[in-house]
């Protein structure tokens, strides 16, 4: 009797943290959180070679910070990323902005009748202009949201009035966010890719001017990287599915470079173009990781297992890579039921080697964990999934990285660092 008891508190106590909702009041759940509000305890955890972040780039006298933000699952409208840019620019000291954004409704020239999503753009300058960063929105929801609609019918009142009021939340949510991976398994992949290919273009324009203020538009690689793109720094910043989409596109641009007789806007720079790009080191911070999961049932990429071979200055294929670089930072919760750690040959057995990529892991507690009087520990598995663009840990660490001058004395402090020496 007693044993089933505690199962039930338990449970409620579960519901009540699952459900985010201030609305329940103080009671048991609340209790347990203001004795939780402590001393922080939670893990940050650093495993891998040590990485710049954005504050690097930002000192260099030529060339622009261009960082990119590319949403997971779930419905988005333009402006999601706002409360993360506004953290985002206070830790790099990035405290004035441009007027206005601008704000493209995307297109692409092989299908102008198809709709790729938005992509607002944001300029962010210190107090003396000195340093400057162009920050990129994309929101690729729009392509998925119709088929999305096909669910509506289980949100509505005929049939979540049948539910309990937390199992409802938690049907409405995975009724926005679990077709997501499905969806991009179809035909919506390569649109969603084109859309990602469409942001990357936006990227390489070296004027504030060239790119447009607001309306539908397409862009072309062939008047792009010019000027002092080569000296651009660029990141990309990634949620959940949108690491998949990231590593996916660039991958898809990699074989449109190293196939000349492929037909591809790509294919129209010239040499002194693809040097520039080549020269790149590019930085891909993944929150909640999802690489290994999403990596199954999937085709293997076409050039994989030979890093040496493409990412060495004396080898034969070194001409034929994507970057310089590429270095994937992905960040993970223990409690964030879909996230996941990289293992150490996943880059060789399942990534492009043409991205020449080396890999770190953050090992990160988002969530806190509470101990239910002595009934077990819980943490809140929404807040360990959707709260990393919130956590001044994780904000530090794409700031600042680790293992450099920049670091912030918050990751010294509160993350043990494992560096990982070939």
């Amino acid at each position: 009797m007693l044993s089933r008891i505690k199962k039930r508190f338990f449970l409620v106590s579960l519901a009540i943290l699952l459900s985010g909702c201030a609305s329940f009041g103080k009671g048991i759940a609340e209790a347990v959180l203001e004795k939780s509000d402590t001393e922080d305890a939670r893990v940050c955890r650093v495993l891998g070679k040590p990485f710049l972040g954005i504050t690097a780039g930002l000192a260099k006298p030529k060339g622009r910070t261009k960082v990119l933000m590319v949403h997971g699952v779930g419905d988005r409208l333009p402006g999601y990323s706002s409360e993360f840019l506004e953290k985002l620019s206070k830790e790099l000291k990035l405290t004035a902005k441009a007027s206005s954004y601008k704000d493209i409704e995307l297109m692409s020239f092989s299908n102008a009748e198809k709709k790729l999503g938005n992509l607002r753009v944001f300029r962010q300058q210190n107090e003396n202009s000195s340093e400057e960063m162009w920050f990129y929105e994309l929101t690729w929801s729009e392509i998925t949201r119709d088929q999305k609609a096909l669910l509506a019918f289980d949100n509505s009142g005929e049939y979540s009035y049948r539910r309990a009021e937390v199992n409802d939340m938690l049907k409405k949510f995975s009724n926005d966010t679990g077709p997501d991976p499905i969806i991009y398994l179809g035909e919506s992949r390569d649109l969603i890719l084109r859309s990602f290919a469409q942001a990357v273009c936006w990227m390489s324009k070296d004027k504030w001017e060239q790119i447009p203020t607001e309306g539908r538009h397409g862009c072309d690689f062939t008047n792009a990287l010019n000027d002092d793109f080569s000296q651009d720094e660029l990141v990309f910043i990634s949620h959940s599915l949108g690491s998949r989409i990231t590593i996916d596109g660039l991958t898809r641009m990699a074989s449109m470079l190293d196939k000349p007789d492929k037909k591809s806007i790509l294919n129209t720079l010239n040499n002194e173009k693809r040097i520039a790009l080549q020269k790149k080191q590019v930085q891909i911070f993944m929150l909640s990781n999802q690489l290994p999961m999403l990596q199954l049932g999937r085709e293997l990429p076409e050039v994989r297992g030979q890093k040496g071979d493409y990412c060495s200055s004396s080898s034969a294929r070194y001409n034929s890579r994507m970057f310089e670089k590429t270095s994937i930072i992905a960040f993970s919760d223990p409690n964030d039921l879909l996230s996941y750690a990289i293992p150490h040959d996943f880059s060789e057995k399942y990534l492009d080697s043409r991205l020449c990529i080396n890999v770190t892991n953050v090992d990160i507690n988002i969530a806190k964990v509470f101990d239910v009087f002595g009934m077990g520990s819980v943490a809140n598995p929404m807040e360990a999934h959707v709260g990393y663009t919130k956590d001044d840990r994780v904000v530090a660490l794409i700031a600042g990285g680790i293992g450099n001058g920049h670091t912030a004395p918050l990751i010294k402090d509160k993350c043990q660092w494992t560096e990982i020496i070939d």
